[in-house]
């Protein structure tokens, strides 16, 4: 959020002090976890303090309710990279076995990896991932996909280059 924007910082504080409350309430009934709902809510706040521009929003808690549905999309996909994560984890040796320090940089790496590739088809993302987390070749990509290695070919470099230039911008 600027710094220096007065409108953003009213806008924000009456958002947060008319319909916090609800969105909690709203996520608690959803999730289920009066715990969750709380970390939910205060992420789905600090979304919205991210932005540069102001809110203008007619209908707040429609807008509060498509911001934290996003959030819990987020979070529920973090928590599925994680449990396969440890699942596969789980197939490793002791002596093998990354330190508590190496799990939480894989884990965020993980996640920026699928941050990187949600905007791509789903084909593009499984071939991108058959090729980088288990090595197949082009030829036993195209067989397991059902689809030819020159369209192979062209999902890797789509995906290779999805993440090369949001690398290249951060």
């Amino acid at each position: 959020m600027a710094a220096n924007n007065p409108t953003l910082h009213h806008e924000m504080r009456t958002l947060y002090s008319d319909h916090h409350g609800w969105l909690h309430a709203w996520l608690r009934k959803k999730l289920g976890c009066a715990h969750r709902a709380a970390d939910l809510a205060h992420d789905t706040f600090v979304r919205l303090l991210a932005r540069d521009e102001p809110l203008s929003v007619d209908e707040p808690r429609a807008f509060l309710t498509t911001v934290a549905q996003r959030v819990m999309a987020n979070h529920w996909r973090r928590e599925q990279i994680e449990r396969a994560y440890l699942d596969a984890l789980a197939l490793v040796p002791e002596q093998f076995a990354p330190s508590p320090e190496e799990r939480a940089l894989l884990l965020e790496a993980l996640y920026e990896i699928d941050s990187l590739l949600e905007s791509l088809p789903i084909a593009v993302k499984r071939a991108f991932l058959l090729a980088q987390l288990d090595g197949l070749s082009h030829a036993e990509i195209a067989a397991r996909l059902k689809i030819s290695i020159s369209t192979v070919k062209r999902h890797l470099v789509r995906a290779g280059a999805q993440c090369f230039f949001a690398l290249n911008a951060a």
